[in-house]
């Protein structure tokens, strides 16, 4: 197993819907032991097929709350509904959010605040998670790679015009780019 290279935004592998995974074998096993070693080695609390530039729907996960409680797994083809998103601006303290796949960067953004996860495991076994607070964020995050979406693509205005800035002085934008947690330093 293995920590993979972390697609960078701009790579159309971001920003195209991922496919449902079929084939629930030992490449599959495989993928999601180098996912969570990725995701760990980044450190980050999520991370979807896309990002490692594998085009399925699938996502790990691993969060640790105020409680010491850790919630840590695999989402296959994973449904997801959420409660309403807020009204109003997103609180620049409260609801920032970053991205391994626009490494170094945080800006706040509204979501919901409770959502239901509907997923299979490796054993393709059916579960469900109710989640609130930051796992429902997560979950959303990472569900948003699924269906090609970026979180700076949800971004109000004003942190999305300072997101396509960073974007382009770093030379995002394009097919190709990665880094490799534990190697590269992109943090700043």
């Amino acid at each position: 197993m293995a920590v993979r290279p972390i697609v960078i935004s701009g790579d159309p592998v971001l920003h195209t819907p991922a496919q449902p995974v079929v084939e629930f074998d030992d490449d599959l096993r495989a993928l999601v032991q180098d996912m969570y070693e990725t995701m760990d080695a980044a450190p980050g609390v999520g991370l979807a097929g896309p990002q490692v530039g594998v085009g399925l729907r699938l996502f790990t996960f691993s969060y640790l709350d105020d409680d010491e409680v850790l919630t840590r797994g695999v989402a296959i083809n994973p449904e997801l509904w959420i409660t309403p998103v807020p009204a109003g601006e997103a609180d620049e303290d409260e609801d920032v959010e970053g991205c391994l796949s626009f490494p170094g960067e945080r800006f706040p953004l509204l979501r919901s605040g409770s959502a239901i996860l509907r997923a299979f495991d490796l054993d393709q076994k059916p579960f469900e998670i109710r989640a609130d607070g930051w796992l429902a964020r997560i979950f959303q995050h990472e569900f948003d790679h699924l269906d090609g979406t970026l979180y700076v693509d949800r971004l109000e205005h004003f942190y999305a015009k300072i997101a396509t800035k960073v974007a382009r002085k770093r030379g995002w934008g394009g097919p190709g780019l990665s880094w490799l947690p534990g190697v590269d330093d992109l943090e700043g």
